[in-house]
């Protein structure tokens, strides 16, 4: 049986594809192949294959509970292939859907609320795992990082203020509330107490501070891999193989692809 986490992305699979059904005037029950091959094709330029093969899996778990299962012919036939260039040595990339549903898995403790943070603006902004934790919040107050920051980041009312070494700009909110790095870098500012200095850092051991010293970069790669699991990204393969499909760049990847 899945998760909650992962039964409730399952659900918002269905319902994607319920609409597109509606939109379509195709019938969503039973499951259609042709049909489900032209919401396959739709959905190509929007998603990255590892994204359609997870809502594939939300599918054919929607199928069975419903008592129509799709037969595993008709999903090999239906998952996306690999450009021929691909190697198998390259992170994927993580969508907008695919952060959407890693967000999903993650508590709403004081770690969850920085985790949540780390991974809608480093979506946000495109940025590696090193960028992240070299981030040192600016206030009025403090108008200079010290010397480990690798950047500076102003949380606005509307926007975040991204100022890296050479470049200044502004992230804007985002349409999906759960996705957005100013509401999620103001809860864990808020609840962290923080108000200058490293941006990401350690929580005490009881989960109720956050302590003074920098985050390592290290902890956001692992905090990928581990939310890709939980979120069911790669369902044809194994956890291990998961977590080896994606790394501290998979934030970045997608902005540079």
């Amino acid at each position: 049986m899945p998760s909650a986490n992962t039964t409730k992305a399952y659900a918002a699979d269905w319902t994607h594809y319920a609409r597109w059904c509606r939109a379509t005037g195709t019938a969503p029950l039973p499951p259609d192949p042709e049909a489900l091959a032209a919401y396959v094709d739709s959905l190509h330029g929007t998603l990255s294959p590892p994204s359609i093969d997870r809502r594939l899996a939300g599918l054919r778990w929607s199928f069975a509970a419903r008592g129509m299962p799709l037969e595993d012919a008709t999903l090999r036939r239906l998952r996306p292939s690999e450009p021929q260039d691909h190697h198998p040595a390259r992170k994927d990339a993580l969508s907008e859907d695919d952060v959407a549903a890693m967000v999903a898995t993650l508590p709403r403790d004081l770690r969850g609320m920085r985790d949540r943070a780390i991974l809608c603006l480093g979506h946000a902004a495109g940025l590696g795992r090193g960028q992240l934790v070299g981030l040192d919040l600016v206030s009025e107050a403090t108008p200079d990082a010290d010397g480990d920051a690798r950047g500076h980041v102003k949380v606005q009312a509307t926007h975040v203020t991204l100022i890296l070494p050479g470049s200044t700009r502004d992230i804007p909110c985002a349409a999906k509330p759960d996705l957005c790095p100013q509401r999620a870098l103001a809860l864990w500012l808020r609840f962290s107490r923080i108000d200058s200095g490293p941006l990401f850092r350690r929580c005490s051991r009881d989960g109720t501070r956050a302590l003074e010293g920098r985050l390592n970069d290290r902890h956001v790669a692992r905090l990928i891999k581990r939310c890709a699991v939980a979120a069911g990204l790669r369902p044809d393969l194994s956890d291990a193989e998961t977590r080896a499909q994606f790394s501290g760049l998979s934030l970045r990847a997608e902005r540079n692809a």
